[in-house]
């Protein structure tokens, strides 16, 4: 009987103590799944550091039950349109259904997917990828989270760990930055931002209407590049207005995430020249085409050469 409780006692402590050298901690975590992140904001626009603070608080660094049990990172419910596996657990209410997912970067990917495609999330994607303030109070006035201080959780993580290292675009090696010279300012001009440029798959992407795009090579598909990119091909022709039967020219530009509503501050108007059309304008001011068609009254795609077109404001807003 003695040796029984020495053994049970033996493997309580083994097992407690394994209990707690397996716990990620934050660093670990951040280190593990930064490039996914930085993977997430290349192809959907969505800060880094917004995506790896949501999936600190939501998975408390990887260790909550819905991470280890599910695999699901941002606490994701359900909702109407999943098709997935589920797994319930109490929350707000009680045996709430939440997603489940083969593996962490499915996870990650589909908070990508679930912010882009989820309507009342459509205005975050008007702000810049380096204003990670306003992605976070954005997110909680868009119904994120139900805690007040959502935002002040999220922005903690991120300035705590210099997160915004991560919304550069590239690889960083955040416990060696020098980001005394880093200004994080909301007013940045849009200039500066559609100025920044990188390199993905071979790629150069660049900034437009703070939307990121390449240019087509001779030789290129929907299909061709989606694969190239790690996205969907539907994706890539909802982002251009393309149909399945699109041919791309060479040059031709080509968003990998959604074109905006309205053309950058400044760009008020355009009087169209010879040889343009819509979707050419469109696709020259990273504006989807059926809210360049609505913001001028437009039923089709004929346009006449000297017409005034605009690209911020509705024909009849005052």
């Amino acid at each position: 009987m003695k040796n029984l409780f020495v053994f049970t006692l033996l493997f309580v402590i083994q097992l407690t103590s394994f209990s707690q050298k397996t716990r990620i901690s934050r660093a670990d975590y951040i280190a593990k799944y930064s490039d996914w992140a930085v993977r997430e904001m290349k192809r959907t626009g969505i800060p880094a550091s917004i995506t790896l603070a949501q999936a600190c608080l939501e998975s408390d660094d990887g260790n909550s039950w819905l991470a280890s049990e599910a695999n699901n990172h941002f606490g994701i419910k359900c909702h109407s349109t999943w098709t997935g596996d589920k797994v319930y657990k109490d929350d707000d209410d009680k045996n709430e259904c939440f997603r489940k997912y083969f593996s962490a970067k499915e996870s990650f990917d589909d908070h990508s997917d679930f912010l882009v495609n989820t309507k009342r999330y459509a205005a975050l994607f008007n702000l810049s990828s380096r204003d990670y303030k306003g992605w976070a109070k954005g997110l909680k006035e868009a119904g994120y989270a139900t805690n007040p201080k959502y935002p002040e959780l999220l922005i903690k993580i991120i300035e705590d760990n210099k997160l915004y290292e991560f919304d550069k675009g590239k690889k960083t090696n955040i416990n060696n930055s020098d980001t005394t010279n880093v200004k994080h300012n909301r007013k940045q001009k849009l200039s500066d931002v559609d100025g920044f440029s990188f390199t993905i798959s071979g790629r150069e992407i660049k900034l437009n209407n703070r939307i990121k795009y390449i240019l087509a090579k001779t030789g290129d598909t929907p299909d061709v590049l989606a694969k190239e990119l790690d996205m969907f091909t539907w994706e890539l022709l909802k982002y251009n207005d393309l149909t399945n039967d699109s041919i791309l020219k060479q040059g031709q530009v080509i968003y990998i995430q959604p074109k905006r509503n309205k053309a950058e501050f400044g760009k008020n108007t355009h009087t169209v020249k010879e040889d343009e059309t819509l979707y050419s304008i469109s696709q020259y001011y990273g504006i989807k085409l059926n809210k360049l068609k609505k913001k001028n009254n437009l039923n089709n795609d004929s346009i006449n050469i000297g017409s005034v077109l605009n690209l911020r404001i509705h024909k009849f807003e005052k």
